[in-house]
């Protein structure tokens, strides 16, 4: 891929669909090479000694090589799979080591939206760096955007946006794999979800399904959450709304009859909670 990068104007429609690209762009950089080159314009240019701040978020994937960022938080490590976040108003600089130099990928855009999703936890300003390894997923996402930027087709920034939310939300996915990866625990959830899924209509003991795992409860719950963002209860509780909707659209079964069936007790408490899941009684879903 030949270097390139494009720095973009966002119109007012662009604006206000709440995430815009600003720049984009590819670059080799090969050792011994000057860094970053000066054909960037004011604003983005920056060198070693004063770095830079930006006003805009950046993305930075370097898939070969390795080299140092520096912010106010500290000096961090990149190698080949990393990704650096760079936050707005945040001080900074990077450069490729001298003898690999290194191949890089990157996207700078702004936005409320933008405010609100690098807002998770996992994109903290005081750890920019996320060593996600080589992954085709995110690859082929900048060039996605590469090619939007190249033809700036009529609305080719909001379909850029939804890149860059894809983009987050790999980088969220691969961080919660982390922890599962090549783990019983992840097979046993896995394994769980399937369970509660076949007996959606009957009370469940989630402590007991722990215990057929030899496993505490306590840990069961944890890592179930933190596998689906939900604890066991609540996913058993959802699915049961879920199957309520389906029975109560696509068969004449009584409210009654779609309670009793789904396991609950008492009809007045499957409608309370249905209107409070759903937004809606069961009657009114129905009509």
């Amino acid at each position: 891929m030949k270097d390139f990068f494009k720095y973009l104007t966002a119109g007012e429609e662009d604006k206000s669909w709440g995430l815009f690209l600003n720049v984009a762009g590819y670059f080799q950089a090969k050792g011994n090479q000057l860094y970053p080159p000066i054909k960037h314009p004011t604003g983005y240019h920056f060198n070693w000694d004063n770095g830079r701040i930006l006003q805009e978020f950046q993305i930075n994937y370097i898939t070969e090589g390795n080299g140092i960022l520096e912010t106010n938080a500290g000096k961090f490590p990149v190698k080949a799979g990393s990704i650096f976040i760079i936050q707005p108003g945040v001080w900074h600089r990077y450069k490729p080591n001298n003898k690999t130099g290194w191949k890089e990928h990157y996207i700078g855009f702004a936005g409320e939206m933008g405010n609100q999703f690098l807002a998770h936890p996992l994109f903290s300003s005081h750890q920019p760096i996320l060593n996600v390894g080589i992954r085709e997923e995110i690859i082929d996402t900048y060039f996605k955007i590469f090619d939007l930027v190249h033809e700036e087709k009529p609305g080719f920034q909001q379909i850029a946006s939804g890149l860059i939310v894809k983009l987050l939300g790999y980088l969220i996915s691969f961080e919660k794999q982390k922890e599962f990866t090549g783990k019983r625990i992840a097979s046993i959830i896995e394994d769980a979800r399937f369970k509660i899924r076949q007996n959606v209509e009957k009370q469940l003991e989630m402590e007991q399904i722990a215990k057929d795992y030899n496993i505490g409860y306590s840990y069961f719950r944890k890592m179930f959450k933190n596998y689906t963002g939900v604890s066991p209860h609540k996913y058993h509780l959802e699915l049961k709304i879920m199957r309520a909707k389906e029975l109560l659209l696509a068969t004449d079964k009584s409210v009654k009859e779609i309670s009793y069936d789904l396991g609950f007790q008492s009809i007045h408490y499957f409608s309370r909670l249905f209107k409070n899941k759903v937004g809606k009684s069961p009657t009114d879903l129905r009509k």
